[in-house]
């Protein structure tokens, strides 16, 4: 008979998987089921903006009458307190670990996990120390801004920056040089405790998502410099103490130029990409013939839709998608033409495609400088023409409903969700885009 922890686990896993949510993912290896690698991106209007936070879960057999032992290891090698109930060793305290009345239930899971831990990722992080409701008003405020402003600084500099520098192999002066982070197939099934298996499942995920939420970051920066000082100390809260806190000076200016070098590498990967898909198709190796049948496919498709979309690859290459999308009758986009490039990767699909406007549009799913926000279908990523059809549901949707993930256009974003007004002056903006764009071509 199977293991029904083992059952239970993988049931979980799976539907957090299917459901696509843009803030919450979750990895193991095939062999280990009961090791559990999770990923929380932190939410709007929070310190922990669309920072990168990483958990690993370890389930007991006993699972689900007893709870998985749960680990931050988002802390900068031990260094970092992210919350007054995510210490900097990594424990992650919980309501059902001890409170009367809020013990572990066989009834929750991974799920409902995540979203507690989410839950502490408050605009008022400060508020989860105990005892908090007796603190001075006075000196409680203080804190609870000072607080504020140094998780901020340290979402960014730790979650965000120093996750891709390591991902890239980017060497930074001011942390610890960087090795870039591959999977290596050979250490599949080992134990994740094992610290020589380097494994890093949410790899594509965080470029892909640093592509979406720059524009934020960056904005989030500039407001913060209103702030704070370069060279400023971190203020040391009332509940931190000895190797369990947040020590450290602010310094933006440095962490701005860090940024924009993350985004000049992701760039020039794609350069990395096309050069090695055209040596994959030389070798006739089996994702660029994949990649070509389905070129193939689409082409044809385009030819007997109403609308007139077209897709070239670019020199030849099978890796380089750029597509002519023609503006849907009655929508915005009616009357506009829009050139949009998918880059592939060789290793696609364990790897997505990133799409960019080479027209430039003004809109809420499109960031500044071209990069588009969509949702592919998370159990048909190999099929293309599900990509497409996303990318342009993405652009089409007439009412979508508000969700701060897909921030990826802060001026926009604000604009469309920022009730009549500013919904009119959004549509006269991406009207205009629409109509510039024929002067592209």
């Amino acid at each position: 008979m199977a293991d029904q922890s083992i059952i239970r686990i993988t049931k979980e896993i799976g539907e957090i998987q299917k459901n696509s949510d843009l803030s919450l993912a979750v990895a193991f290896r095939d062999r280990d089921v009961r090791n559990v690698k999770a990923m929380i991106i932190g939410p709007h209007e929070t310190p922990y903006e669309f920072g990168f936070f990483e958990f690993s879960f370890k389930f007991h057999k006993e699972y689900p009458r007893k709870s998985p032992t749960v680990t931050c290891t988002t802390t900068n090698g031990g260094r970092c307190r992210f919350n007054p109930n995510i210490y900097s060793s990594g424990k992650v305290c919980l309501t059902w670990r001890g409170e009367p009345g809020e013990e572990w239930s066989a009834a929750q899971g991974l799920e409902s996990i995540l979203l507690s831990i989410q839950s502490l990722m408050s605009s008022n992080p400060y508020e989860n120390e105990p005892g908090f409701e007796h603190a001075n008003d006075t000196s409680d405020k203080a804190n609870q801004r000072d607080y504020v402003a140094k998780i901020r600084h340290e979402t960014l500099r730790i979650s965000v920056i120093q996750k891709l520098e390591d991902i890239l192999g980017i060497t930074s002066a001011n942390d610890s040089p960087a090795t870039p982070i591959e999977y290596d197939p050979q250490t599949d099934g080992l134990d994740l405790d094992d610290s020589s298996a380097i494994w890093e499942p949410f790899k594509d995920l965080y470029k892909r998502r640093f592509l979406w939420y720059y524009d934020t970051y960056l904005e989030a920066m500039k407001d913060a410099k209103k702030d704070v000082k370069d060279g400023q100390v971190f203020t040391r809260m009332p509940f931190e103490g000895g190797s369990n806190a947040m020590e450290g000076k602010f310094n933006y200016t440095e962490l701005e130029k860090r940024l924009q070098n993350i985004k000049i590498s992701l760039n020039a990967e794609l350069d990395r990409w096309a050069t090695e898909g055209l040596s994959a198709k030389n070798k006739d190796t089996t994702v660029p013939v994949n990649l070509s049948r389905q070129f193939d496919q689409i082409k044809e498709s385009f030819k007997r839709d109403d609308v007139p979309h077209n897709v070239e690859l670019e020199n030849g290459n099978p890796f380089v998608w750029v597509i002519t999308y023609f503006g849907r009758p009655m929508t915005n986009f009616d009357g506009g033409m829009f050139r949009i490039k998918l880059h592939f990767s060789p290793r696609f699909p364990d790897e997505q495609p990133r799409v960019r406007f080479l027209t430039p549009v003004f809109h809420h799913r499109v960031t500044s400088d071209g990069i588009l926000c969509y949702i592919p279908n998370a159990n048909r990523c190999e099929d293309v023409k599900q990509h497409i059809e996303a990318i342009f549901n993405a652009l089409e949707e007439e009412n979508p409903p508000y969700d701060p993930r897909t921030q990826v256009h802060p001026e926009a974003h604000r604009l469309y969700w920022g009730g009549a007004e500013g919904r009119k002056i959004y549509n006269r903006k991406l009207r205009r885009s629409v109509q510039r764009s024929m002067e592209d071509f």
